[in-house]
């Protein structure tokens, strides 16, 4: 008998269309002769959807849910990846594919993954909270990156290398969220590492990927096709188990479970955390599947650990 698993997509934040891109691949990669798929789709206005484009509500995507074996939560951002579909899974006794409320919530909120890493001793880049009330007394006086607090994508990123240009840079990330990150410029490479829990709870470690973009990596340059994207990324032997080291030890710290990409700034000085994505871009060519692909993982088998490891 197959199982029937839920693959869910889209959701009410600015990382839609990635998700649905996202999902759709998830569904069309998972093995037919092991798994049922039960696609379904949350529009931007909360409403769900069933492969028909027929809507559900909440309760009755509840019911469809409730007939599948484990769910597959493909949403990236807000209202998905920060641990709210998590716990509606929790709260209807649903095995689902993924970080729990906890983990979802913290790495959405890159203030408090900040704090929980600087709590194990991995560096960050030195930075302050901002809201709106607090904006306007906001000083420039070196360049600085700013980005909204819990969003993806890149999505209100901006780096900010003159005085005139803070105003519009805090507003843009205000757009976004109610509460923004200001930190210091760090100079590095941008490494990428992926961590999986495996099926049988093993934890498998994917080589490095390194980001080659000329500017900041923003939502033109992930989606745009501009970033040269080097897996496995040239490291020395002590940088790549540094960044392993760091990135399991933030896994665990966060309590993630199934895969997360931990996202880093390789210096002079070691790795400095930049972010942690509970739930990365997830088609056969997004970073993850890439990183675990270059290490012989293929796509469809990674994520039949996952839903294995979700139904464990």
């Amino acid at each position: 008998m197959r199982t029937r698993v839920a693959v869910v997509g889209g959701g009410q934040n600015c990382e839609h269309e990635v998700s649905l891109a996202s999902a759709a691949s998830v569904a069309a990669a998972l093995d037919p002769r092991r798994y049922e798929v039960v696609p379904l789709t949350i529009d931007l206005d909360g409403m769900w959807r069933d492969s028909g484009a027929h809507p559900l509500g909440l309760s009755g995507a509840t019911s469809v849910l409730s007939t599948c074996d484990v769910v597959f939560p493909v949403l990236h951002g807000p209202r998905g990846e920060d641990g709210t579909l998590a716990a509606l899974c929790e709260l209807a006794g649903l095995p689902y594919v993924g970080s729990g409320v906890r983990a979802g919530a913290l790495a959405m909120d890159k203030w408090a993954t900040k704090l929980v890493a600087e709590a194990i001793g991995i560096a960050t880049a030195p930075g302050r909270l901002v809201t709106r009330t607090t904006a306007a007394q906001e000083v420039w006086t070196h360049p600085v990156v700013v980005k909204p607090v819990a969003a993806g994508s890149s999505q209100g990123v901006s780096l900010v290398r003159a005085p005139a240009d803070l105003g519009p840079a805090l507003e843009a990330a205000l757009a976004v969220d109610d509460r923004v990150l200001v930190e210091d410029v760090v100079a590095g490479r941008e490494i990428d590492v992926a961590v999986l829990r495996r099926a049988d709870g093993t934890l498998q470690v994917s080589p490095a990927l390194e980001i080659v973009v000329d500017g900041l990596f923003d939502f033109e340059a992930k989606y745009g096709g501009h970033a040269d994207f080097r897996v496995p990324a040239a490291l020395e032997e002590v940088d790549a188990k540094a960044l392993t080291d760091a990135a399991v030890a933030t896994y665990d710290a966060l309590g993630c479970a199934g895969v997360a990409r931990v996202d880093f700034f390789l210096t002079e000085a070691g790795p400095v955390l930049n972010e942690v994505n509970t739930m990365p871009g997830m088609t056969e060519h997004s970073q993850v599947p890439r990183m675990f692909a270059a290490q012989g993982l293929p796509y469809a088998d990674l994520l039949d650990e996952l839903v294995r490891g979700a139904l464990r």
